[in-house]
């Protein structure tokens, strides 16, 4: 039987709701631009899918279901951490206003900077001190942390300096919660993992192309 498929349009505060029950699914751009999440079915004929807006992170713990995926580039395992549907380096362009969704059924995360403007490559400190309160009056700069996003929450961050950024969550960075934001002018989000619950999947080597990705690609 073929499945009939209902596709909507939700807003940031909607979004926030449906993350706390659904997973993101294929990465193929919503009609804000931003990436398609899966929500939960209704009935066994019915699939709804809700956009996820343009300029958000989604994150969980990767074996929550984002994965893990090397990047040559930075020369660093990242995980827990998407613009579109797996783990992956990040990329704005700067002045961004972004929203932290937190895709977790159950578990609260944070988004704390580790570091500003290094290699590659990026260098992750073994077991830095993150803050668990918030703090940085919601811009992303160093010492910046989200304080707890509670399982379907979202936090608002102003992107507000050009630069490169390490961030992890403070709850689970030794987890491999923990990517590279790009802030710079044509940035975009690097390669995603393939197996979200499975082994980490290399990224490709980096290749020169007009627009600037967080992994050189």
């Amino acid at each position: 039987m073929f499945r009939k498929i209902v596709a909507i349009a939700v807003a940031v505060a909607g979004l926030a709701v449906s993350a706390c029950g659904g997973r993101l699914a294929s990465g193929g751009a919503g009609a804000a631009g931003g990436s398609t999440m899966m929500l939960p079915p209704i009935d066994s004929d019915l699939i709804m899918e809700a956009t996820m807006p343009k300029d958000s992170i989604g994150e969980e713990l990767p074996s929550e279901g984002l994965g893990q995926v090397y990047s040559g580039h930075w020369k660093a395992l990242v995980g827990g951490f998407t613009q579109k549907t797996y783990s992956q380096t990040l990329g704005f362009p700067p002045g961004t206003k972004i929203t932290i969704h937190n895709l977790s059924k159950s578990v609260t995360h944070t988004l704390d900077v580790v570091k500003v403007d290094f290699g590659p490559p990026a260098g992750f400190p073994k077991n830095p001190k993150l803050s668990v309160p918030a703090h940085g009056h919601a811009l992303l700069e160093l010492g910046y942390a989200s304080g707890p996003i509670k399982p379907g929450k979202t936090v608002t961050v102003t992107l507000a300096k050009a630069g490169k950024y390490l961030v992890g969550c403070a709850f689970h960075y030794g987890e491999g919660m923990r990517t590279v934001i790009v802030v710079e002018n044509g940035a975009t989000p690097g390669p995603q993992a393939t197996a979200p619950r499975g082994k980490p999947t290399p990224t490709p080597t980096p290749h020169s192309h007009s627009s600037y990705s967080p992994d050189g690609t």
